[in-house]
């Protein structure tokens, strides 16, 4: 099979794609009803799984159409694009102190990796310049009070 071929539109009651996202119509395992699965390319597991509307004889599942494949794409990506949010925040965090009378914005970056996680502390002034940078554990607790220590303490790497 070429490219062309695998990514070619599929339009049938139970499987819908688009070449980019794929919607599977599946046995809903929690009753006896039916779900809809999302699935971006390249990806194992579903970006989405939602309930999915009954036919008219309330025994089957309701045909896929192109208005309720582009509101599950619609909602797919909202999906994805909040738990990279939520990612992003859980990862980076930042708090914004007053030392000396100098505003002073201390962030804190964490790097995921299997082998264990890295995490870096900067500080930067009124003017975005970089004053600061240490290494840090994953687990250190960024808060105002640990960044006011930090900066008060000269930016030396905290224990």
């Amino acid at each position: 099979m070429n490219d062309e071929e695998t990514n070619a539109p599929v339009n049938e009651p139970r499987l819908w794609s688009d070449g980019q996202w794929t919607a599977r119509v599946i046995n809903n395992d929690d009753d006896d009803g039916w779900a809809v699965a999302m699935y971006l390319e390249g990806q194992s597991e579903p970006a989405l799984v939602g309930p999915w509307t009954m036919g008219r004889d309330k025994k089957n599942p309701k045909p896929l159409d192109t208005s309720a494949f582009n509101t599950l794409v619609k909602t797919a990506k909202e999906v994805i694009r909040r738990s990279e949010q939520q990612l992003h925040a859980q990862l980076n965090k930042n708090v914004t102190i007053t030392v000396k009378g100098e505003r002073i914005r201390v962030a804190m970056a964490i790097v995921p990796d299997e082998e264990g996680a890295t995490a870096t502390l900067s500080a930067f002034d009124a003017l975005d310049e970089e004053l600061a940078r240490v290494r840090v554990e994953p687990t250190f607790k960024l808060n105002v009070d640990t960044a006011t220590a930090w900066a008060a303490g000269g930016f030396e790497r905290p224990r």
